[in-house]
Order: structure tokens, then sequence, then C-alpha cells
């Protein structure tokens, strides 16, 4: 799994500081929403965008001034009328951008350890800054706070209020500016994304699992061949198993509503079981490989054995957008397109 916050971490982990621009607040049509991020490394390398465009453009040029003092500001902008004419933009919102200078503290690190220590795990974590009431002069405070919560980073700063952001927005979704205790907080939730398991290790898996690890779905790739399975040819996935055979291999997995289940084995008969173990889980979505008249059979045998219409109903098959896809690498962007589209959906109703 992708995520730039893995980025920070390795670098603070060198040495090395940074800068870090977010988007802190944004109304009408912008190219990116709040919480985007970029960050500035050394020489002038850069991980993450809010946007690109004029904007982009700006806030870089912010970035290495900053770079320099080691301080912080809030740029905004507005994409609308003359103004958003003059930087060739007809977006017709606007947003402002924290920018921000990360030095290399244990505190820093401590807090992007934390965040990534939460990834792995597929727990949730709340990133959180202290905003100041006027524009930032200097470095600003920023902690986590964990679920049961526990903290990491600049903790005095946050100790009297980090009880209240566990209880009241440990389940939140969306990055938010929230006013508590006399103080204005940034609170930036991270979580995985969601959890793809992909069943199987072949082309199609191998392809599929470069483009879902690439957006941050947390990518966990099972087969019974140890050949196939293995952390060599799948070095991107955060998780191989090899599985004895495919009966029972779901029952070792955390399957939840975030869990996003891509059954592509080798076999017919391999699928039929994975599926009939997929339908008796809540994961958010089920897809599964193969043709209409192969969908049909495993079908009625399904239904013979007890599964209800509805319950099938569930499944995504065959699997993907339909773009005409016929090799490995488009059929697995038509899968991912399909599972980018469920998650959004997923986030749009949350």
């Amino acid at each position: 799994m992708k995520r730039i916050e893995r980025d920070i971490l390795e670098l603070l982990g060198r040495g090395e500081d940074l800068v870090l621009a977010t988007i802190l607040t944004n109304q009408g049509s912008t190219p990116r929403a709040m919480g985007a991020q970029m960050v500035m490394g050394p020489r002038g390398r850069l991980l993450g965008t809010i946007g690109g465009g004029r904007v982009e453009a700006d806030v870089i040029e912010a970035a290495r001034e900053i770079r320099e003092k080691k301080g912080a500001t809030i740029r905004d902008y507005d994409l609308a009328g003359h103004a958003g004419a003059d930087m060739d933009l007809i977006c017709g919102g606007s947003l402002s951008v924290l920018i921000e200078h990360l030095a290399v503290t244990p505190e820093a690190k401590a807090r992007y350890e934390a965040v990534v220590e939460a990834l792995e795990a597929g727990s949730r974590i709340l990133s959180v800054t202290l905003l100041p009431e006027t524009s930032p002069s200097g470095p600003l405070k920023r902690f986590v706070v964990r679920q049961d919560g526990s903290m990491a980073g600049d903790i005095e700063a946050g100790a009297s209020v980090a009880g209240l952001f566990a209880s009241s927005f440990a389940q939140s979704s969306s990055t938010r500016i929230v006013n508590l205790e006399g103080g204005r907080y940034l609170v930036e939730p991270v979580c995985s994304r969601g959890t793809v398991f992909i069943f199987g290790a072949g082309h199609v898996s191998l392809e599929l699992a470069r483009l879902t690890a690439h957006i941050e779905f947390r990518t966990v790739v099972l087969d019974d061949r140890s050949e196939f399975a293995n952390k060599d040819r799948f070095p991107m996935a955060d998780e191989v198993h090899v599985s004895v055979g495919f009966h029972k291999p779901l029952q070792a997995l955390s399957i939840g509503p975030d869990s996003y289940l891509v059954i592509v084995t080798r076999g017919h008969s391999h699928d039929k079981t994975m599926l009939a173990q997929a339908l008796q889980t809540s994961a958010g979505y089920i897809g599964m490989i193969g043709s209409r008249r192969k969908r049909a059979e495993i079908y009625a045998t399904l239904l013979q054995e007890g599964f209800s219409r509805d319950s099938l109903e569930r499944v995504h098959c065959p699997i993907g957008l339909e773009i005409g896809a016929q090799t490995p690498e488009e059929i697995a962007v038509s899968i991912t397109a399909e599972l980018i589209r469920a998650r959004s959906a997923k986030s749009e109703a949350n």
C-alpha cells in the first residue's frame, strides 16, 4: 500500500527535513479536496499532489521559501472570476493551503511511526494539528491520537484534548477543522482505504496487485501454490499467504465492510468454493472472474446448496468494468476501476 506518510517517515529517518503542504479548506469546485497533501523533500523532490496547475506551482515556490525560513504560512486561492482567470483556472471554487516546515525531531518521527504502524495494522489513527489564531509564524504543534486515547508527537499540545478526539472523532472518515477547548484543530483521520484480498496468484492477480497497492488499497494475496504466492513475486503486496487448498482460507482473515474480495483462482471449482465462503462474510465488495456462462453454472449450484438470489446479487461477475479488456494487464485495469468505483460509492455514503 502506497501512502505519503511512509515516504515522510523514510525521509525523516534519513535526517532530511521536509515541507508539507495540506489543503486546509476548500469550497466549490477545486482540483483536490480538503486534506490532500504534497511534500517537498531534499533538492526539491516532490511527493503527492494538491491538484497540479498554477496553484501547485505557487505552493512549490512558497515551499522553497518556507524551507529556508523554517516556518509556516497559509495561502488562499480564489479560482473563480478574474482571480481564477489570472491563474489560468476555471474551476470556480476556493481553497486555502497550509504550508509548513517539518524538522527532523523525535516528536515528528514518533508521530509518523505511529501513523505507519496503524496503517500496517489496518487500524485508525487521528493526525491533529493545532492551528494558530493568526497566520502562523513558526512550526506548528502536531500530534496523533490512537483509538484508545494514547498519543504520539507533540504530546503536550494535545494532552488536554486527546480523550475528546478519541471519543468524538475516532470513526470519522473526513478531514475537518474543529474548535475544541479553546483551540482550533485540523483533524485528519488516517486509516487504510480498504483491503483487497486477491484469491489466486496468477497473471491477472500479479497485474492487479501492482495497481491496487499503488492506489492505497492494502493488498493481500492468497493461493495454494508457493511457487506463485510469495513475496519475491508479489513484493508490492502487504501480505502473501499460502493456503492448503481453497476450502477454509477466509477463517484466518479479518473480513469486514472495508474488505474487497477478488476471486481469480486458476479454476471454476476453486472460484465456486471461494465464492461460497465470500457470500457468508460482510465484505463490502465481492467480485469473481469469468464468463456469463460460468456465472450461470456456479450460481445454479450455489442456489441448490441453499444460497439465495439476493445474496448472489452482491457479486460482481463478470468482474471489472466493461472496457473490452483482453490481456492480464487490461483485465487488471478493468477490475481496479470497478474497485475504485465501489470505494468511492462507500465513501460518499459515509
